[in-house]
């Protein structure tokens, strides 16, 4: 909890994809990356499996998978249960930029 806290207490957005592979294939390894390629050093993107990170997820209510979360200077922005694609995270993202 105390490494999320650092995580999402920065200036610039943070865009998290709780996730938990239920067959060992990551399908959203690629949206990610296109949406870290496009957005560069202005915002993070973080994945955080929510299998691993149990104590995280049912403190911050994750129940679907996947659950995506925009922070900024501690503070939750956005938050969407579902699958979205990389270019409709991006336009949330740099709302917040």
């Amino acid at each position: 909890m105390t490494k999320f806290g650092e995580l999402i207490s920065v200036q610039k957005p943070v865009l998290i994809d709780f996730y938990f592979d239920w067959d060992e294939v990551d399908n959203g390894v690629e949206t990610l990356r296109d949406v870290a390629a496009a957005l560069g050093d202005r915002a993070k993107v973080i994945k955080i499996d929510i299998k691993k990170n149990e104590p995280l997820a049912e403190a911050l209510r994750v129940k679907g998978n996947p659950t995506f979360m925009i922070y900024k200077d501690g503070e939750m922005k956005w938050r969407q249960t579902g699958e979205q694609d990389a270019n409709t995270l991006i336009g949330l993202v740099q709302q917040y930029l």
